[in-house]
């Protein structure tokens, strides 16, 4: 390879290193092209998601009535989930409003990630019909579950309007009834 120089003389340019310099590109390109195909959201595997959503006054969980529903507060119960179940990832949301929850269910039902609800509507279990149509409305499986067996208390709490529309219901089983959840939307989703 020649060229011209300023003062118009030819010039003989070495092409050797930069053929060199092109190869160690070119090899270097295939890998990184590879990495980038490897890590690319098709081919990660996919972390299925499960969310738990606790209605009205379940975040005073482990300050009320703890002969009831114990003296652990719902962290420590959540940290206990994600060990057992390592290999998924849960989500949490807690809300004292109605409207909050079925705005959250909905939400989950559009998000592909996630393969399905384990709710504990608290007092809503047993007359919000609007919870009812939002979980009879997604697409996820969701298993209702209460932490006292609602059956054994008062009568007004031995109805579930929204257990109706679920996939499951456990009750009585304590903080473990979650356990339990988790492990049937687990078996529901490799069905």
């Amino acid at each position: 390879n020649t060229c011209l120089s300023r003062m118009g003389s030819r010039v003989r340019v070495p092409s050797a290193p930069l053929r060199r310099e092109e190869e160690q590109q070119r090899k270097l390109r295939f890998p990184v092209a590879l990495f980038r195909f490897l890590l690319s959201p098709l081919h990660l595997p996919r972390i299925m998601k499960i969310a738990i959503i606790n209605g009205p006054n379940l975040n005073r969980l482990g300050r009320r009535d703890p002969e009831i529903y114990g003296n652990q507060s719902f962290d420590e119960t959540l940290k206990s989930i994600q060990d057992k179940f390592s290999d998924f990832e849960f989500s949490y949301f807690q809300s004292n409003s109605e409207g909050e929850i079925i705005d959250h269910i909905q939400a989950l039902s559009d998000n592909p990630e996630y393969i399905g609800i384990i709710l504990n509507p608290g007092a809503y279990a047993h007359y919000s019909y609007a919870i009812a149509d939002a979980v009879a409305d997604t697409p996820l499986p969701v298993v209702e579950v209460h932490i006292s067996n609602i059956h054994a208390r008062e009568q007004f709490r031995s109805t579930s309007v929204t257990a109706r529309a679920a996939a499951g219901l456990i009750s009585g089983c304590g903080r473990n009834g979650y356990l339990l959840a988790a492990s049937q939307i687990i078996h529901i989703s490799q069905s």
